[in-house]
């Protein structure tokens, strides 16, 4: 199987996941390439953010994940953070600490116990901030951050892990359009050097400057495609009710409201 799986960096095999006694993921078999950007897109209860956090390990469910090549559930924790890094929706951390020491949690996993951080813990973490413009905060408290900038906090803690795949789920949140412009630069960056990011995103526009979509329905997969591929549009389409269409513009895609129809009283 690790064989065969070599170049997908993130497969799931017939995925069923709940939310308290509510059924999410109704058997979702899906299989991500290795060094691409994946944007998950679909409709408010499509469970976009269930199944991320099924590919990361943090929800029980029944199926199979399998991360480059081995089975999700058989790693230890260790080898699951210095592999996968995450970054959640309205993820908390403590604001007293300073924003080097927050991002250094992010090295957490390449430390032996209890053991201080080395240069090459201090060199991803200064590299992480200043992916993220966020170096000149170091000392300041994630507390005293506003939104955006502590997002831009959170974000080179997911950096800073170096792992060779990262989910992350609405990254955009409280950032504003030149930063969000920075976040695409920065993960197209990623997919180049090799790594694999899968991203949650309700910027329909933005999720279609990605390599692939995944489009969920109804807790199912409706669509797994090329952004460039007419198919993928027209999948869009449908999930949205046909209330957005996709249109080029100035050589990129986007989604546009559409016009419906109306007639004077």
């Amino acid at each position: 199987m690790a064989n065969a799986s070599k170049n997908i960096a993130l497969e799931a095999r017939g995925i069923r996941a709940s939310l308290g006694n509510n059924p999410v993921l109704h058997g979702i078999d899906l299989a991500l390439p290795a060094g691409r950007w994946t944007s998950v897109v679909g409709p408010n209860g499509a469970g976009k953010s269930t199944l991320l956090k099924v590919l990361a390990g943090l929800l029980p469910h029944s199926g199979e994940v399998q991360l480059l090549g081995q089975p999700l559930a058989r790693l230890t924790g260790r080898q699951r953070a210095v592999q996968l890094s995450w970054l959640g929706q309205n993820e908390s951390s403590g604001d007293d600490l300073t924003v080097l020491d927050v991002v250094m949690l992010g090295r957490l996993p390449h430390q032996p116990w209890l053991g201080a951080p080395s240069a090459a813990d201090h060199a991803a973490v200064q590299q992480a901030l200043q992916a993220t413009q966020a170096w000149d905060w170091r000392q300041r408290a994630l507390g005293q951050l506003s939104g955006g900038e502590r997002q831009r906090v959170l974000l080179a803690r997911a950096l800073a892990v170096q792992a060779p795949v990262l989910l992350m789920d609405e990254p955009l949140a409280n950032l504003d359009p030149p930063h969000q412009a920075d976040w695409l630069a920065l993960v197209r960056a990623l997919s180049l050097r090799g790594h694999t990011v899968v991203s949650v995103l309700h910027e329909i526009s933005m999720a279609l400057h990605a390599d692939d979509l995944l489009v969920l329905a109804g807790g199912r997969l409706a669509h797994h495609g090329a952004c460039t591929d007419p198919a993928s549009h027209r999948a869009l389409e449908q999930v949205f009710d046909h209330r957005i269409a996709i249109h080029a513009l100035q050589g990129q895609w986007v989604a546009l409201p559409k016009e419906r129809n109306s007639h004077a009283a």
